[in-house]
């Protein structure tokens, strides 16, 4: 059984992967970080019985920071807490999201500044263990001070309270935890606070698009290799020694890319004297577009990876420097940032392959049959995917409105200005989604393409494409219901099956 064991300082996007997809994995405190962890709580438990004023501990929150709590109610204060913050609302968030922020909570509770009790971290790992997965309503979080509302819904569980989804049905916390044979635990000085007090939700959302922008990166880099047979163009402008004058990374990677995917192409050998000059821009600048996009990943990437290993619940507890601060890092700025960003580049990547599946149904530019389909009038072919592909593009440029500009004032002006990261993540996703979609379409397409350029063959890897397609969605003959094709190929695309494919002869593609 595969073991992980957290440190706060460790916790990486592939670790984030790999766990979501083993939900028997065993979770453990390193012995270096249990040390923090209960230095701090002890530090806090110290001050507080020297009558130490500390904010969310012995005070009310927010305005009502000048309230004063006495010792025998701070363990009401802090469920209270939990109880008056469960305000989320909408949907509930998909459960390998409320996973990955229940992982990414334990990991930032462990780097031993958040003052809580062992017992609080202890209870996370082993609701992970047991598959009891709170249900959490996605919206109510403006991403400071962090996701209050949806993590208020988490930590209801560990107290008893709240709601659980299993076998698809929600059943009360705390008959969950029974069955689960986990205790519910009873909240002491900031264990409350500490369990929602930082940027989980939007951080966890911003993981799994991370991991999801990854795959679409190399998918996206295939459909355009594919499609440059399917119109016959060049693979001139993915020469290095073009690249190596304009060396931004992703550029570079991209180019790398579509020369893999492109070498010892028949079709493209057979058309090598042509009159074409140069090939539309939604080709010839795939890897200064995909590239460009690539780029924002890595710092979305980056923006996230730190996030997870960081402490950000206030106030924070120093016990080695005799400290307890009050201070911000429950701001979620950053990963509203990052994932605003991700969300505007996937968009674009939408884009641009719409541009190349306009290209191959319009016969005037391809040369091919109108709509990549024979008897043309009696069959409209892929007339109305190719619409659902700009409707989605279309889509995408409305989610992609930064919400990383906005800001609301809330708690009576105290909390006057926030991120709305979560808002961030939660839009990056759809977009995504939308993207996995839009490159659906554009590989039936090319698929279909090159089917009326045979018996001329593509590469090696472009042909291992068409095989997996193939293998889920049939030549197209005649007109039948398209939209199965495309909600198959997303699902297909989804799982990497594809790219499996393509990368066990080219190798694996890089981001």
């Amino acid at each position: 059984m595969p073991k992980l064991i957290l440190d706060g300082n460790s916790l990486t996007i592939d670790t984030v992967e790999r766990f979501l997809a083993t939900p028997s994995t065993t979770l453990a405190i390193a012995d270096t970080a249990m040390e923090k962890i209960n230095e701090s709580y002890n530090y806090l438990k110290d001050l507080i019985s020297n009558d130490r004023v500390i904010y969310g501990v012995n005070t009310g929150f927010g305005r009502l920071i000048d309230v004063p709590i006495n010792l025998e109610e701070m363990s009401r204060l802090q469920r209270n807490l939990l109880r008056s913050h469960a305000c989320g609302v909408g949907d509930p968030l998909d459960p390998d999201e409320v996973r990955a922020t229940m992982l990414i909570l334990a990991n930032t509770l462990v780097r031993g500044c958040a003052g809580v009790s062992p017992k609080v971290i202890k209870t996370i790992l082993k609701m992970l263990e047991k598959n009891v997965i709170p249900v959490v309503p996605q919206q109510g979080s403006v991403g400071a001070s962090g996701d209050l509302a949806p993590l208020a819904h988490i930590a209801l569980v560990l107290i008893g309270e709240g709601e659980v989804l299993q076998n698809k049905h929600r059943i009360p916390g705390g008959e969950a935890m029974d069955k689960a044979g986990i205790k519910p635990i009873r909240l002491t000085y900031k264990d409350g606070l500490g369990l929602i007090n930082g940027t989980h939700v939007m951080t966890a959302i911003g993981v799994i698009n991370c991991i999801h922008a990854r795959n679409i990166l190399k998918h996206a880099d295939l459909a355009a290799a594919m499609t440059l047979d399917g119109l016959r163009g060049t693979s001139t402008a993915y020469r290095d020694i073009i690249h190596r004058q304009r060396p931004h990374a992703g550029q570079r990677a991209t180019a790398g890319n579509m020369r893999k995917l492109t070498v010892k192409s028949q079709i493209a050998a057979s058309h090598r004297g042509c009159k074409k000059v140069q090939d539309a821009y939604s080709m010839r600048c795939v890897p200064q577009v995909h590239g460009a996009v690539k780029d924002a990943y890595h710092y979305a990437a980056r923006a996230i990876t730190t996030e997870m290993n960081s402490s950000t619940d206030n106030p924070l507890v120093f016990p080695k420097e005799k400290l307890v601060i009050s201070g911000g890092n429950f701001h979620g700025q950053p990963i509203s940032f990052a994932m605003d960003f991700l969300g505007i580049s996937a968009a674009t990547l939408g884009s641009i392959s719409e541009r190349r599946t306009e290209h191959m149904v319009n016969p005037d530019i391809s040369g091919l049959p109108a709509f990549l389909v024979e008897q043309g009038g009696l069959n409209s072919g892929l007339m109305m995917a190719h619409v659902t592909a700009a409707s989605l593009v279309s889509e995408n440029k409305i989610l992609a409105h930064p919400a990383s500009v906005d800001s609301i004032p809330t708690s009576a002006n105290r909390e006057d200005h926030v991120s709305m990261g979560t808002t961030a993540s939660r839009k990056c996703r759809a977009i995504l989604h939308n993207v996995e979609s839009i490159l659906a379409i554009e590989l039936i397409a090319a698929a279909q393409a090159l089917e009326f350029l045979r018996p001329l063959t593509s590469s090696r890897g472009v042909e291992a494409a068409h095989a997996m397609i193939r293998a889920h969605v049939e030549k197209i003959t005649s007109d039948r219901v398209f939209g199965k094709d495309i909600e198959l190929l997303a699902r297909v695309i989804h799982t990497g099956a594809i790219l499996n494919a393509v990368e066990s002869i080219v190798g694996e593609l890089s981001i």
